[in-house]
């Protein structure tokens, strides 16, 4: 029944296909970049059609080529975890992959993890971090995915979190109203596409403390997390996301300044592709996943209770 599928160049094929290159896949699979190619024509040979379309600048899959990726990767990860599920040594195995950027993994994640492990100590959760959004679509590899985002996914399932703003923070103990030294500012970027500037002149013009910026020294950092890690050990003010301070705000180690002055952020989102969501292990994980995001989104709640949106018009008669 199966005698006649090229598994060979199938597997060839999709290392490609996923990864771009066909030097890419070459490395992958320990082969030359020739043997690649040489599997690929003779896989659209045996085919008769075109599955790469090939150009200066690399290759790019044929509308043929993005179906037979979807089926073979498919295919392959089942024909994968099949194995795995016989191979005794590796019968008590089980991983639940994640991927998320590194700021939420360090900052709100990995903390909380030991509860989950203490839940539920037979699934190992394999964490991967990078900023760019994996394509699930693609990668079925991955079971899950967390993210900040504005964006929407339509062909993905999602699982609303919780909304964040951005807020200032500093360490327990410090005076926001003495105005004879210099004041360290610390910035930060943003990889997410976010509805307003999320900066000190935005901030402090709708705190009303445009005397910061006058005798501010600026200092600045690539991540979020090196930000927060300067403001606990007392070494500035930093505008941070108010749900990944939640906890050290709850702990005392951090206050916010001018609680209810509120900088939009994006919203926190579970992805994964249609169905997984219904896969034991990862409903068991989001079960877990949104009984903490409840505790955060109270903390949250008790931060600033009453928050205005910094581009709300204030109240005259409210005395701010």
């Amino acid at each position: 029944m199966f005698s006649k599928i090229p598994l060979t160049a199938l597997r060839v094929f999709e290392s490609s296909a996923r990864l771009g290159t066909f030097k890419a896949a070459a490395d992958e699979l320990s082969v030359t970049p020739a043997a690649v190619s040489h599997q690929i024509k003779s896989l659209e040979s045996r085919l008769g059609v075109l599955l790469f379309e090939r150009g200066a600048s690399g290759v790019r899959l044929t509308a043929e080529g993005e179906r037979l990726f979807r089926a073979s990767h498919d295919a392959l990860l089942a024909l994968s975890r099949g194995l795995d599920a016989v191979r005794p040594e590796a019968a008590d195995e089980r991983t639940l992959v994640l991927t998320t950027t590194p700021a939420f993994a360090a900052m709100w994640l990995i903390p909380r993890l030991g509860r989950f492990r203490r839940v539920d100590p037979q699934l190992n959760i394999k964490v991967e971090t990078g900023n760019a959004l994996a394509d699930l679509e693609r990668d079925a590899r991955i079971d899950l995915a967390i993210r900040a985002t504005s964006r929407t996914f339509p062909a993905l399932h999602e699982i609303a979190l919780i909304d964040e703003y951005f807020g200032a923070y500093a360490a327990a103990g410090f005076d926001a109203h003495r105005s004879d030294e210099r004041l360290d500012l610390i910035e930060t970027v943003w990889d997410t596409p976010l509805p307003v500037s999320i900066d000190w002149v935005s901030w402090c013009r709708a705190a009303n403390r445009d005397a910061w910026l006058e005798r501010a020294v600026f200092r600045h950092y690539d991540d979020e997390q090196y930000a927060l890690q300067a403001v606990l050990h007392g070494q500035g003010v930093a505008l941070l996301s108010s749900v990944l301070v939640a906890e050290h705000v709850e702990r005392g180690a951090l206050m916010p300044i001018e609680p209810s002055v509120r900088l939009d952020g994006a919203r926190f989102v579970a992805l994964c592709r249609p169905g997984r969501e219904r896969e034991p292990q990862v409903r068991r994980f989001l079960d877990w996943l949104e009984a903490e995001i409840a505790h955060t989104r109270a903390a949250v709640a008790r931060m600033a209770p009453g928050g205005r949106r910094a581009d709300e018009p204030v109240d005259a008669r409210s005395g701010e």
